[in-house]
């Protein structure tokens, strides 16, 4: 007979509790996979960016691709590709922001990763300190993959977590 204690709720155990109430009152919206605005919204992890009400999207609007600072990887590419090649968006919107964790790190990092896990990861951190400077180089590897045939419509925002604005970058200056 085990006596272990009772396990103590997780946050993810609260989330499987919250989808259980959702799907509760769920009905299927009966749309397909293709985003009705056919845009892709690149954007950074961070907890603070409400993508779909700072931009008054909605379900269905727009393919939403995240990750750490919401920089162009090769990942962000293939998914990109993807939503353009066999899911119609035709539009890109790159939105970086202010106080990004990504701009207190370095490569670094990865160096001390590797001597605590001992293998060195093979992505890069894509630290940065200029977060225009970013969203420019951002734009660019969107605009020259040679993967995306759209890329005309191809425009980079930083959003001020302060003031919940978005500023266009210039991908010229």
């Amino acid at each position: 007979m085990s006596t272990s204690a009772p396990r103590t709720a997780t946050v993810t155990d609260r989330l499987v509790e919250a989808n259980r109430a959702y799907a509760a009152r769920f009905t299927d919206p009966g749309m397909g996979a293709r985003p009705v605005l056919r845009v892709a919204v690149v954007a950074c992890m961070d907890a603070r960016l409400d993508l779909h009400a700072a931009l008054g999207l909605e379900l269905g609007d727009c393919h939403t691709i995240r990750n750490a600072g919401g920089v162009v990887t090769d990942d962000t590419i293939r998914s990109l590709t993807i939503s353009q090649r066999a899911l119609g968006t035709r539009s890109v919107a790159l939105i970086h922001h202010t106080g990004c964790g990504l701009q207190t790190l370095t490569e670094d990092f990865r160096h001390e990763l590797e001597l605590e896990v001992g293998q060195r990861p093979a992505w890069a951190v894509e630290a940065f300190r200029d977060v225009d400077q970013d969203v420019r180089q951002s734009m660019q590897r969107v605009r020259t993959s040679p993967f995306l045939p759209r890329t005309d419509d191809v425009r980079g925002f930083v959003f001020d977590v302060t003031t919940g604005l978005l500023r266009e970058i210039d991908p010229n200056s």
